[in-house]
């Protein structure tokens, strides 16, 4: 979205590197990114997400198929809290199931979306590194995309869903699949090519001109990842590496069914609270 000065002319697109980001700065860009492109972010993909669908990640799996959570109808009467909702599509799918979901998002700007599209569950404004909850207060916690591919130490999360969720309780969250940061961030054959150290965990900024955060995305290995599930007390129960389906022949970003029919782009961690 390009943003006026005060002048009427348009800032200058922010400058995209890799440099180090701590948790305050990444929480204060991301929240400003979100709230400022949520409506484009909706127009764009809202077709694709639905209003009232569970969608994993941009192949398209979807939780009435994938059942990651637990078969659909043992939602029924479950706590659960949705982490990075986003206009709130998963919660809505998950409260027609019949389960209690609470919408959890940084960005005001998205949740009015949620309120927009409507639902009778609650939307909390707040981040997830700093859950507003109880100790154990729900049954399953879930994170399509959500805060975890954001936060400059996705411990602070996993360590509070872990404390929200009832023993016997599971998250599950997806993220961009690892290898992607090795690659080019293109749909097409120039993102097909290696460019750079999966080992490189330097995050992605774009910033201003004053050299401020305004968007941050990190970077774990897929041996980070689980470790960070480990340490913060889950045990890993399963991970998805979703294929690209044929009936999918949308493009997102830098996913597409190019390079989705050859590199994994999404990786679902399901996670048990013992």
């Amino acid at each position: 979205m390009i943003q006026e000065r005060e002048t009427g002319a348009p800032a200058p697109e922010p400058e995209a590197t890799r440099r180090a980001a701590g948790v305050t700065e990444s929480v204060r860009a991301n929240r400003g990114w979100w709230d400022r492109n949520a409506d484009e972010y909706q127009t764009e993909h809202g077709t694709f997400l639905g209003d009232d669908r569970f969608v994993w990640c941009p192949e398209g799996l979807d939780e009435v198929e994938a059942e990651l959570l637990g078969p659909v109808e043992e939602l029924k009467g479950k706590d659960v809290l949705e982490v990075g909702a986003g206009a709130a599509q998963c919660s809505r799918w998950l409260a027609a199931q019949g389960a209690r979901p609470v919408a959890l998002d940084l960005s005001h700007r998205q949740l009015q979306h949620a309120l927009r599209i409507g639902g009778s569950f609650p939307l909390v404004c707040a981040d997830a590194g700093a859950l507003p909850f109880a100790d154990g207060s729900f049954d399953l916690a879930c994170s399509a995309y959500g805060a975890l591919p954001f936060v400059a130490d996705p411990r602070l999360v996993l360590r509070e869903v872990h404390r929200v969720l009832r023993p016997g309780g599971r998250f599950v969250f997806s993220v961009t699949h690892p290898i992607r940061w090795a690659f080019p961030d293109e749909p097409g054959p120039e993102g097909l090519s290696v460019s750079a150290s999966y080992f490189d965990r330097t995050p992605y900024v774009e910033q201003d001109e004053e050299g401020n955060a305004v968007y941050v995305e990190h970077h774990r290995t897929l041996g980070d990842r689980v470790r960070d599930v480990v340490t913060s007390g889950f045990r890993l129960v399963d991970l998805v590496e979703p294929e690209w389906p044929d009936w999918n022949t949308s493009e997102w970003g830098g996913w597409s069914p190019l390079r989705g029919h050859l590199i994994p782009g999404t990786a679902i961690f399901v996670c048990a609270r013992d």
